[in-house]
């Protein structure tokens, strides 16, 4: 075929893509672009092919400069979106079960592979990663030069298989590897902190939780809890609907959720039903950056119809719905059509994501450093090899939980702290019950 026919191609399957994603990625570079018109896009990128054929200093191949401009335009979207080759399309449509994982709630952030949650007991949590870590490499691929589906596709495999991942964490580079394994769903954990006050741990919102956490909740009732410490760090997975059958258990009326679809218009709308509220007293929710998907739905949910206080860092902000729209050569984009978002219609995910507490308590770690922050000290130690990522256990001195527990005292009016004494979640038994079963990557 010629150079001219080859083109013409390229430009017929990039204008498919471009007008799919178009009204997004104009919305992400209203610096660029002009806005408004997809015409004078389309002109814009037919220019930038033409120099691409005319003056690129060897002919060009083509089906690569095709495939680059279709993940440059999922990838100035959101970390969701991505183009799918023939290939993972087939992967897609007939998903495989026998997979194993690692564990994880993954996202992007700066470009990087970033662990929102780590499950406990996962092979993830056991190789020593935590949420905050930043993912150089899978293997030996560099992170930034795949999409967040690439990088799911990875960390997923036969059972016991290995990776090696090089991770970036408070400024130094480490490395670990991760034994895939079949992941379940870590159990609710509940116990009594003091006379009244009940202590709520949800770490996983997979389908089924929702039954679990009402289960828990009724015999802590029964142990005589009138105030509840419901602690969402880490509960980063779950579908929207999970988040709102949990926030009902809490809210016997008013608006808990949305959906918000295209041009910000509202496809669905969750009301509290009052027959599935089972506890009507005093919330204080911890919730930091590991908080993301369902954990926000509930967090949104309490916040919006006043029935607790947020307590801790603000949370990841995600939380949305993707569909696979086919392209004539087999390939396809996966789309984000949809947003979780709080009673009043703010998306989590969002241009400044997340939930902000009305509490402000910070854990006592060290600030997030980016990888390429810290380069040109890499550069300095490039023929040094990264030490074994640490396994790195809790404080004893939870400052967030701490702050919780302080806000249910006084009744919402917080005080002044420095007498109380640390609260450690480990030191009254703790009632486990069994894990629902279930994957993750």
């Amino acid at each position: 075929m010629s150079l001219k026919g080859k083109l013409l191609i390229v430009a017929l399957s990039a204008a498919i893509a471009f007008y799919a994603v178009v009204g997004g990625f104009l919305s992400v570079h209203k610096d660029v672009f002009a806005k408004g018109d997809p015409y004078v896009q389309m002109r814009i990128f037919s220019e930038v092919l033409r120099h691409i054929v005319r003056d690129y200093v060897d002919e060009p191949d083509l089906e690569k400069v095709k495939i680059g401009a279709l993940r440059g335009l999922a990838d100035g979207l959101d970390p969701y979106s991505a183009y799918l080759s023939p290939e993972q399309v087939k992967k897609f449509n007939s998903p495989r079960t026998d997979l194993a994982g690692a564990g994880m709630i993954i996202s992007k952030v700066s470009g990087y592979i970033y662990v929102v949650s780590a499950l406990k007991g996962s092979p993830a949590e056991q190789a020593g990663l935590r949420a905050g870590d930043f993912i150089e490499y899978i293997d030996t691929l560099p992170t930034r030069d795949i999409t967040l589906y690439d990088a799911e596709e990875l960390l997923s495999g036969q059972a016991a298989s290995e990776l090696e991942l090089k991770v970036f964490r408070r400024g130094r580079a480490y490395k670990t590897k991760i034994k895939r394994a079949v992941v379940n769903q870590p159990a609710i954990e509940s116990n009594i902190l003091e006379s009244g006050i009940a202590y709520l741990k949800v770490t996983s919102l997979a389908d089924g939780k929702a039954a679990e956490i009402k289960k828990q909740l009724a015999e802590l009732q029964s142990k005589g809890m009138q105030k509840l410490v419901l602690d969402l760090r880490g509960a980063a997975n779950g579908s929207i609907e999970t988040g709102v059958e949990v926030a009902n258990l809490f809210v016997k009326s008013g608006t808990l959720a949305k959906v918000i679809g295209h041009k910000n218009a509202v496809e669905k709308t969750f009301e509290a039903d009052a027959s599935k509220a089972i506890f009507n007293g005093q919330i204080a929710l911890v919730v930091d950056r590991s908080t993301a998907n369902a954990g926000e739905v509930i967090a949104g949910a309490i916040l919006g119809n006043k029935r607790g206080e947020l307590v801790g860092e603000k949370t990841f902000g995600a939380g949305s719905t993707q569909k696979l729209f086919e392209l004539k050569n087999g390939s396809a984009m996966l789309l984000t059509i949809s947003r979780y978002a709080d009673p009043s219609g703010v998306a989590f995910l969002k241009e400044s994501p997340g939930i902000i507490p009305t509490v402000e308590a910070k854990a006592v770690v060290a600030e997030e450093i980016l990888p390429e922050d810290n380069e040109a000290e890499e550069d300095d130690q490039a023929k040094v090899e990264s030490p074994q990522l640490p396994i790195e256990k809790p404080t004893a001195d939870d400052v967030q939980l701490k702050k919780a527990l302080e806000v249910l005292k006084s009744n919402g009016q917080t005080t002044t702290a420095k007498d109380e004494k640390a609260v450690k979640p480990s030191e009254t038994p703790v009632h486990h019950k069994s894990a629902s079963a279930g994957s993750s990557l």
